[in-house]
């Protein structure tokens, strides 16, 4: 019997323990403070436990918001935006090479390879299909909320160092344009 009571205890701990650590839990937070001013819109100074500190303090919908929006715009710029006929880094890139290549600039008129589009956020949203509670036919596509951040932090430093490679490889891509043309109008002085 002490055994069984035992291990209803053990199991009772554990249970507790892995509740308070389940990270998609909402949990309670305490953001009172004492003689708080504001510093920002969404950050306060102020005393809490006799500590002087600085709390900032956002909606979560705010800050999902703002971030998927940041990440669409750096994917926007770079691989460019086919509804509003933007080309990007990307297609910025693609153009030089094909300038490059041309015969005008005495290449041999071949294309360049460039590596195909990776737009990362095409690749999110898994969508269950069927009737919602008011007999509609909807589509529901559902995840944590940290889960989300997560994967939309990770895209965007993803598509930071894929921004900061195509723009290195543009500058250089550019720059022996440059060189192409500089030396055809001095071949075409040299002519005249």
């Amino acid at each position: 019997m002490k055994l069984v009571k035992y291990s209803l205890l053990i199991f009772a701990a554990a249970a507790v323990a892995a509740c308070s650590s389940n990270p998609y839990k909402a949990k309670k937070i305490d953001t009172e403070m004492e003689r708080s001013d504001e510093v920002t819109g969404d950050e306060k100074l102020g005393v809490k436990d006799g500590n002087l500190i600085v709390q900032k303090k956002v909606k979560m919908n705010e800050e999902l918001r703002r971030l998927q929006n940041e990440v669409y715009s750096l994917e926007d710029t770079v691989y460019g935006n086919r509804k509003y006929g933007s080309e990007g880094l990307y297609g910025a890139l693609k153009t030089c090479r094909k300038d490059i290549t041309s015969k005008k600039y005495g290449g041999d008129g071949k294309l360049m390879w460039t590596e195909p589009v990776d737009r990362v956020t095409d690749k999110e949203d898994k969508w269950e299909v069927g009737i919602d509670e008011q007999d509609k036919i909807v589509a529901v596509s559902e995840e944590f909320l940290i889960d989300r951040i997560k994967r939309f932090k990770d895209y965007k430093r993803t598509l930071q160092k894929r921004e900061d490679e195509y723009k290195e490889k543009l500058e250089i891509c550019d720059a022996n344009l440059e060189a192409k043309r500089h030396d055809l109008e001095k071949k075409d002085k040299q002519a005249n």
